[in-house]
């Protein structure tokens, strides 16, 4: 497969990741996963210290499940919602895994109409193909701020 095909796929990933979350399917969203996976949200500024833990750290899809499960029924939180604008991924590397990063900025609209910028950061991503579809192996969510809104229910 050339460079091209596997950026529009991977490409193609993060469209449909974001549309997810955006359209409030979140039952879907663990599908995006292997089941040995990780999903981490942190600072840029943790990243770079080599910090392991997150603000939102999940090492399998089971856990990406159970956050879903607490969203729709434990947690209390204002309701709300994302609309992703997602940039074009950069391709690190395309042997066996895909590594890639891809800029994102998050919206967030609030039930009363307010929107705010809520997060703009870079999705380090390591992807592989399972079942003919890609999958992610590692998404480690990076934020540009290390300021963290105590309404981080959604996945990012």
């Amino acid at each position: 497969m050339s460079d091209a095909d596997t950026l529009f796929r991977l490409s193609s990933l993060n469209t449909a990741y974001a549309s997810c979350i955006d359209a409030d399917r979140l039952e879907e969203w663990p599908g995006f996963f292997v089941e040995r996976c990780l999903y981490k949200i942190t600072s840029a500024d943790n990243h770079k210290r080599g910090y392991a833990a997150g603000i939102v750290y999940a090492d399998s899809r089971a856990m990406l499940e159970d956050r879903v499960s607490a969203l729709r029924n434990a947690n209390i939180y204002e309701r709300h919602s994302y609309r992703h604008i997602v940039g074009m991924p950069s391709l690190i590397s395309s042997a066996d895994e895909i590594a890639g990063e891809t800029p994102f900025v998050v919206i967030r609209t609030m039930r009363d109409g307010r929107m705010d910028l809520f997060a703009t950061g870079v999705y380090l991503d390591r992807v592989r193909e399972e079942d003919g579809k890609l999958r992610f192996i590692e998404r480690l969510v990076i934020c540009d701020s290390q300021r963290f809104d105590t309404l981080l229910a959604i996945p990012l």
